[in-house]
């Protein structure tokens, strides 16, 4: 266990802090960032808060050979009164060490690592900005260290916390996105790194995602790895169907990733006694429900863009309209409550709000 011990060295040389009009998803950077390391035999050690500014590793450290790195993604929001307000952290700590696992990573102390990113927010809470849709994105994240060429876990790790005010993810905001149908390439399969938040699953999404943005849409719908047939997520979310009344979404299947805007979906539309179904769902069926009238509501979910609305799937060079392309009722309902709650300006019944309080420096 730690001390809850932090040592902080100021920057001297303050950035100025850009306008909410010119905020861009992941450019703006704070003028601190955590660290702290791991070396075996000694465990994780010197956690500290330090001026934002490059790292220095060598050229044969094992990241960058063999994709050991692991990341999660939250924000923070400063509500009417100025309170600091963070969005369930405590699940992605849990997620990170789910990750860690999965790649043989050393386990991080949650309990720390959240008290560690609490500090941080609330030394840059400045840095936070105000203007409706816009927040602070949190980057926690563990890359290997050890300069070493050679198939083996590394035995040297650091934890980093890097911080970015943000804006809406996605330019179009809470305006429906046009997403492909994936059929060439896979993301991930059962047993694979699927359901762990790392690089190379990301990495391995591009050349599909490269290839959709030149058909003119946002993302890409993901399908099973072996039979490509079920669906699996929407680009870097998980994806929800609204189909005759019924809300539909992939189940948790060993390659798809748990995310906690997913959970909190779930949870907030069984709050309002909406039926959810988590269940293997074809591509043929969506087909099928889309020439009946009954696809009413199809959105993605996640961390950046919360929610997302999807107006059509191009799929076989044809398009499926989802609600003539527009947002819809639920998805509207759905992004405007969990906002809400997010930023404080709703109220929170499933205790899900974690105040960042002014605490004290070490």
């Amino acid at each position: 266990m730690y001390d809850h011990s932090i040592l902080i060295t100021e920057n001297p040389t303050k950035k100025p802090k850009p306008s909410h009009e010119n905020l861009v998803f992941g450019r703006t950077f704070t003028d601190h960032m955590f660290m702290m390391d791991y070396t075996e035999g000694i465990g994780w050690h010197d956690p500290r808060i330090v001026p934002y500014q490059p790292i220095s590793l060598e050229p044969s450290s094992m990241a960058f050979h063999y994709g050991q790195t692991v990341f999660e993604g939250l924000k923070a929001y400063r509500n009417e009164e100025g309170r600091v307000l963070l969005f369930r952290p405590e699940q992605n700590m849990r997620r990170m060490n789910l990750s860690n696992e999965r790649l043989c990573i050393p386990a991080i102390d949650e309990e720390f690592a959240l008290f560690a990113l609490k500090k941080l927010v609330d030394l840059e809470k400045e840095w936070i900005p105000t203007a409706e849709g816009t927040s602070l994105y949190i980057r926690p994240f563990i890359i290997a260290t050890e300069p070493f060429l050679g198939v083996s876990p590394s035995k040297r790790y650091q934890f980093i916390i890097i911080l970015s005010p943000v804006g809406a993810y996605y330019k179009e905001g809470i305006n429906p996105v046009k997403i492909a149908v994936e059929e060439e390439f896979v993301r991930s399969v059962k047993g694979g790194t699927g359901t762990a938040k790392t690089g190379g699953n990301y990495s391995a999404s591009l050349k599909a995602q490269e290839v959709a943005t030149k058909k003119g849409c946002a993302q890409v719908l993901w399908l099973d790895g072996l039979e490509k047939k079920y669906i699996e997520e929407v680009g870097s979310m998980n994806v929800f169907f609204k189909i005759n009344g019924e809300i539909i979404t992939p189940a948790l299947n060993g390659s798809i990733l748990a995310g906690v805007t997913r959970s909190s979906i779930i949870d907030l539309l069984k709050n309002w006694g909406i039926p959810v179904t988590e269940k293997k769902i074809s591509i043929a069926e969506i087909r099928e429900a889309h020439a009946m009238g009954l696809l009413e509501e199809a959105f993605g979910t996640g961390t950046a863009a919360v929610i997302s609305p999807i107006g059509s799937f191009h799929w076989q060079e044809h398009d499926m309209i989802i609600n003539n392309g527009e947002t819809g009722i639920l998805s509207s309902r759905l992004f405007e409550t969990l906002t809400g709650i997010q930023t404080g300006k709703l109220e929170d019944p499933f205790g899900w709000v974690n105040e960042v309080n002014v605490l004290q420096r070490s």
